[in-house]
């Protein structure tokens, strides 16, 4: 009896594509900032709502209070030293002319945002074609950049009020501590509620961690940046399915 020679079945492996988000050192400055921000974040908001029960919980003792007030400190220099090197880095790189400018905004990213607002209410059926960051990332950056500005400079003119009322006007102190416990918890909720639920929850981006991202978030998300990196048109693209290309 002759063997029946069976079809052998051809497996196509196909390689996943992943794109450069961000550099190892803008990883770190993540991490940084993630860490401290929480921190500051649960030290702070206890402080600013004593009068809840669970804040008189924690804050049950003198000591208690103290160690509170020390864990913020501590990372309120933290956050402060990776402000000012991400700032004294921008400056360097400016000089430089090596400044990348996707992080700026532009009058496309108005009429980005015009573009999602019609396709949020069903008025088109096509969504902007982003590049590197789109508006919400830009406005999510700058929010960010200006307010940890104000809470810094406020945090430490409530850290050490008896040498800023030695050269300024004793009002200067309440009124920072007005701006500081109002700023911290518009960037809390921000940072929560807009930045988290985008990023974490609505498309479990990680790249902040590894630093890369697979191709199908970057064809859907990134298009214009997608077409730039590749040559090729996201139209005359083959259809992709969980970042393989």
């Amino acid at each position: 009896m002759s063997a029946v020679s069976q079809p052998t079945a051809t497996l196509s492996v196909r390689t996943l594509r992943f794109f450069e988000r961000f550099t190892l050192g803008q990883r770190w400055e993540h991490v940084l900032l993630l860490v401290s921000f929480v921190a500051l974040a649960l030290t702070g908001l206890v402080q600013k709502y004593r009068t809840e029960p669970i804040s008189q919980q924690i804050l049950a003792t003198p000591e208690a209070l103290l160690t509170i007030r020390n864990i913020h400190h501590f990372f309120a220099v933290i956050l402060t030293l990776e402000a000012l090197y991400h700032l004294a880095r921008a400056i360097y790189l400016l000089a430089k002319r090596r400044m990348p400018s996707a992080m700026f905004p532009t009058w496309r990213d108005v009429k980005d945002a015009g573009q999602m607002i019609k396709y949020l209410v069903y008025l088109t059926h096509q969504k902007p074609r982003f590049g590197k960051y789109n508006f919400e990332q830009k406005f999510t950056y700058w929010f960010l950049f200006f307010g940890i500005g104000i809470m810094t400079l406020t945090g430490f003119i409530i850290w050490f009020p008896i040498q800023i009322t030695s050269v300024v006007s004793g009002g200067v102190v309440p009124a920072a501590k007005l701006a500081h416990s109002t700023e911290s918890v518009v960037a809390v909720a921000f940072v929560l509620i807009w930045h988290g639920y985008h990023v974490l929850v609505e498309r479990l981006n990680l790249s902040m961690f590894t630093g890369r991202l697979n191709e199908a978030d970057m064809r859907e998300h990134h298009t214009s940046e997608y077409e730039r990196l590749t040559g090729q048109s996201v139209e005359a693209a083959p259809a992709n399915r969980g970042g393989q290309a």
